[in-house]
């Protein structure tokens, strides 16, 4: 019961942090990704706005035969979502560690530009160990 993938997006709907963690998962050009990446903006967007109530946040999960996809989004409009092995349990609870782990070792380095592309080692080494050990 793996996390596939991992998509990290800035409120604008960029594409900043983007990784596979499957080995059997075909890889896609950056350019796909990113087309990916804004895609699913767009629809968490409209479903937002299509709630008769008016309170809905917009796409939390997505479940079909052969994966989960979980978004988790931040109170300044964020976007962490994973995609996983259908059976997969706990993943809003990971998603909100990786959350955790970005306010950590992205937010507080003196480097990290906000709204741009993740380029943080330790964010990279930690959420490594992380999903290993989701994974096993």
């Amino acid at each position: 019961m793996s996390i596939y993938s991992l998509y990290i997006l800035n409120k604008a709907g960029t594409l900043i942090f983007q990784n596979d963690y499957s080995n059997g998962a075909e890889k896609l050009s950056h350019n796909a990704y990113i087309s990916l990446g804004s895609t699913f903006h767009g629809l968490h967007a409209i479903s937002s706005n299509l709630s008769p109530t008016g309170s809905s946040s917009g796409i939390e999960v997505i479940e079909t035969e052969t994966f989960k996809l979980q978004c988790y989004q931040t109170h300044t409009g964020m976007k962490f979502y994973a995609i996983a092995d259908p059976n997969r349990s706990n993943l809003e609870e990971t998603l909100h560690s990786i959350y955790e782990l970005y306010t950590d070792y992205v937010l507080k380095n003196p480097f990290y530009e906000l709204e741009m592309s993740i380029r943080c080692d330790l964010f990279d080494y930690k959420l490594n160990r992380l999903i290993k050990g989701t994974n096993d």
